[in-house]
């Protein structure tokens, strides 16, 4: 029998496990919900100081009874952490790591040795706020708390996708403030945890799937890693950040497919193959004059010019250890040449957005290699259109806000609109649907996968449906059975016929 420990998140308590302990227990399991002190039905001594120490004690407290308890050899125990629960859930594998069998990450990050779960919170600006009051009283803030998240609040903290009214009426009523020194002080791991087999369950409406996974994998970021290991598997479920509320059956189903050690395992980035993003463009280009400068890589058409040019910007985030770096990814190389062919300065650049909170930084090297673009007398400086990729879509906002005359269009492919729930995002600049309405006439072509992941799919119909609002010269083009990179990914018939109409598209823009 699978004894199963169950931990919340943040603000929440043992009430949210309600419907989908009762299904495991109904299936043959023995569950146990961990009261954190000062969450849910365990309040904290007055004056006392909670941290997360405390919270792995009370973690700590339910292994150790269940462990005792066992008049004869008990099953084996999975530990389920949620959000912020993953973390008093890891310090306690590591202290009883022989009595643990598995431990599943609900829809939560990947917590370090010495990182508090302040890194994890997705609000930046919450982030600020919180890190530094930390600064002014050290690690720990006595007796501090974080008010829980009003009812309209909860979407800072994660998606309420898939939650009905009631749902979310209860996780308002139930809401409890966060102690303050769970967040700040930092995780102590000695690394015995390593060692105990892993699930994570992926909500598709909250972030990454698996798909999306593996291509960062592949990219070579470095604390993804460890998760192309045999002992790491994975589920998706295709809600918001609270599973257990909005899709309580299912997740107890995959909480006992994750017991049972099933599960999709992801390939390591050395496993042999050539990894998805360095692939083959599907289209044979031939080769063309290149000139490096810098973070800069002009791909030049015959003649002396001056010529048009496009701007290529690749996504991410891509980790600086990245080799090759995405200037001299196929893809982008691909669309350079085809466009030089063409009579068009092709142009493919590195720009430094390696992690979420670093698109003011990307967008700034971007910024700077269009101007130098432009100031290159072989480039037309009156003609220039530019083309992102995925994760690069949130800094289309940068011009789409009062585009520059000189800006002839704006492409994108399987872009990312809308800021990430998990990002931390929404309040920034950084937000192309709400900028949108700003771009005047400026012709926009977007490329649409149509395999594409839940989560950027959603942010791409936000973007079209703002466009027919605002009445935007938005032209789409679809690839209905593209992926999330189909320019190597999908090299069939009709993902040619979409990159030879998208280059059309923008040459006949930048060219008119």
């Amino acid at each position: 029998m699978t004894v199963f420990i169950l931990v919340a998140g943040a603000f929440t308590g043992p009430h949210v496990w309600r419907d989908t302990a009762a299904r495991l227990t109904a299936e043959g399991a023995e569950v146990h919900t961990a009261a954190l002190t000062g969450l849910g039905s365990r309040p904290a001594d007055r004056g006392a100081d909670v941290d997360l120490e405390t919270h792995i004690a009370d973690v700590l407290a339910v292994i150790d009874s269940v462990v005792d308890a066992a008049a004869e050899p008990r099953g084996e125990i999975v530990l389920v952490g949620h959000d912020y629960g993953i973390h008093p859930v890891l310090g306690a594998a590591d202290r009883r790591a022989r009595s643990v069998a598995r431990i599943v990450y609900l829809d939560s990050g990947m917590p370090q040795d010495g990182v508090p779960a302040l890194a994890a919170v997705p609000d930046q600006l919450l982030r600020e706020e919180l890190a530094g009051r930390a600064a002014g009283s050290g690690d720990r803030v006595a007796g501090g708390q974080l008010p829980p998240p009003a009812r309209d609040e909860w979407s800072r903290w994660g998606s309420t996708e898939g939650l009905s009214e009631a749902a979310l009426d209860g996780l308002t009523a139930l809401a409890a403030p966060q102690p303050l020194g769970t967040l700040l002080q930092p995780l102590r791991l000695t690394g015995a945890v390593a060692e105990v087999p892993a699930t994570g369950v992926l909500c598709t409406a909250n972030g990454p799937g698996v798909e999306m996974l593996q291509m960062m994998v592949d990219v070579g970021t470095p604390a993804l890693r460890a998760l192309a290991d045999a002992r790491v598997r994975f589920f998706e479920l295709p809600t918001g950040h609270w599973p257990m509320l909005s899709r309580p059956d299912a997740l107890a189903e995959t909480l006992t497919d994750a017991a049972s050690g099933r599960g999709h395992l992801l390939a390591p980035a050395d496993a042999g193959g050539t990894p998805a993003h360095l692939r083959p463009f599907l289209l044979d280009v031939p080769e063309r004059p290149r000139e490096r400068t810098g973070n800069t890589d002009l791909y030049l058409p015959d003649g002396p010019g001056p010529h048009p040019a496009v701007v290529f910007v690749h996504g991410g985030p891509v980790p600086a250890e990245a080799r090759p770096t995405p200037r001299d990814w196929p893809t982008l190389t691909g669309y350079a040449r085809q466009v030089a062919g063409q009579g068009v300065v092709g142009v493919t650049l590195d720009h430094r957005l390696h992690t979420v909170s670093d698109y003011a930084r990307a967008a700034a090297d971007v910024a700077d290699a269009v101007e130098r673009v432009r100031a290159d007398p072989r480039v037309d400086a009156d003609r220039v259109a530019l083309w992102f990729f995925s994760g690069g879509g949130p800094i289309t906002a940068e011009w789409l806000t009062d585009p520059p005359v000189w800006l002839r269009c704006l492409a994108a492919n399987y872009p990312i609109l809308a800021p990430l729930p998990g990002w931390g995002l929404t309040g920034s600049r950084f937000h192309p649907v709400r900028a949108l309405s700003r771009a005047g006439d400026l012709p926009v072509v977007l490329v649409r996968a149509g395999r594409e992941s839940a989560e950027i799919a959603a942010t791409v119909e936000e973007f079209v449906a703002e466009a027919a609002r605002c009445g935007a010269n938005l032209e789409i083009i679809d690839v209905p059975e593209g992926r999330h990179g189909f320019e190597t990914l999908d090299p069939a018939d009709g993902a040619r016929e979409a990159v030879h109409r998208a280059v059309g598209a923008v040459l006949a823009r930048l060219k008119g």
